[in-house]
C-alpha cells in the first residue's frame, strides 16, 4: 500500500521539540510525543496496513477517541511518525576522507534506517511531509554533495537517484527478511523447488535465455543462510553495494569533468 503524507496542518510537525501541546496544571497521561512513539513501535511490529488510531490507543490502554484530543486524524499521525522516525538519523558526516566515503556511510545509514522501519517506504515521495527532520535529512545530504563541486541543478538529480537506489535496496532487503515468515518457506527451500520446476517445464531454458544465464555466471550458488542472514537479503545487500559504487563512480566522473 502507498500512503500519501502531507495531509495534516503541519502545526504539530513544527512545534518545539517536547512541547507536546503543554498546558498549565498536572501533566496529562497522554501527549503527542507518546502517541507518535507508540505508533512508530506499532508500525515497526505489524506494518502500516495494521496501523490505526484504535491499535495505537489499545497499546496505550486508551480509546481511539482519547487520541484525537492530541492528534486530529491518522493522516496527521503518519506525518508525525514519518518525521519523528527521521530524527534518529545522523545530521553530520566527517568529510576528512572525502565526499565519497561520507556519502557511502550516509547511504548505508539510510538503507539500514529503512530496513528498521520498512513502513516508511510506503510513505509516497511524490508529496513530501515537509517536516523539520525531513529537511535535516536533505540538508545533511546536500552538505556532503556540495563537496563534489557540482552545481545545485546537477545535484538535485543526483539526490533523486541516490534515494531511488537506497529505497529500492532497502525495500528488497525488508521483503526478503519477511518472506520466510510470511510464506512459511525458507529461501533455500523456495529456490530449490522453483529451480527444479523450471528445469522440468523449460528444459531448453539455456538456449532460450543465454544472456540471462550469462548475467548470473560467477554469482553465488548457495541459497543457504550465512551467519543468520537469508540468501535473498544477502544478495540484495551485495546488489546495493555494487549499484551504489557505480552511481558514485558516475558522480566522481561528473565532478572531475
Amino acid at each position: 500500500m502507498t500512503v500519501y503524507a502531507g495531509q495534516g496542518s503541519m502545526a504539530l510537525l513544527w512545534r518545539a521539540q517536547g512541547e507536546a501541546r503543554a498546558k498549565p496544571g498536572p501533566k496529562p497521561g497522554l501527549s503527542v510525543d507518546l502517541i507518535v512513539e507508540t505508533a512508530i513501535a506499532v508500525a515497526d511490529e505489524v506494518g502500516m496496513a495494521a496501523l490505526s488510531m484504535r491499535t495505537v490507543g489499545e497499546r496505550l490502554g486508551r480509546t481511539a477517541m482519547a487520541l484525537y484530543t492530541y492528534v486530529p486524524n491518522k493522516g496527521e499521525l503518519v506525518d508525525l511518525m514519518y518525521d519523528r522516525s527521521l530524527a534518529s538519523l545522523p545530521t553530520g558526516y566527517d568529510l576528512s576522507d572525502g565526499w565519497r566515503a561520507a556519502l557511502t556511510r550516509w547511504a548505508e545509514d539510510i538503507c539500514e534506517f529503512y530496513v528498521r522501519h520498512p513502513w516508511v517506504l510506503q510513505v509516497s515521495q511524490a508529496r513530501p511531509v515537509l517536516g523539520p527532520n525531513e529537511f535535516a535529512l536533505l540538508d545533511t545530504l546536500a552538505r556532503i554533495l556540495a563537496a563534489t563541486g557540482l552545481a545545485p541543478q546537477v545535484l538535485r538529480g543526483i539526490v533523486a537517484a541516490l534515494f531511488d537506489v537506497v529505497r529500492g535496496a532497502a525495500r528488497t532487503i525488508a521483503e526478503a527478511r519477511r518472506a520466510p515468515s510470511e510464506t512459511g518457506v525458507s529461501d533455500e527451500e523456495w529456490w530449490q523447488a522453483r529451480s527444479a520446476l523450471l528445469q522440468e517445464i523449460a528444459p531448453d531454458f539455456a538456449d532460450r535465455f543465454p544472456m540471462a544465464l550469462w548475467l548470473e555466471s560467477g554469482g553465488e550458488t548457495s541459497w543457504e543462510a550465512d551467519g543468520g542472514e537469508p540468501y535473498l537479503e544477502r544478495a540484495a545487500r551485495q546488489a546495493f553495494r555494487s549499484g551504489l559504487a557505480v552511481l558514485l563512480d558516475g558522480i566522481e566522473a561528473a565532478a572531475e569533468a
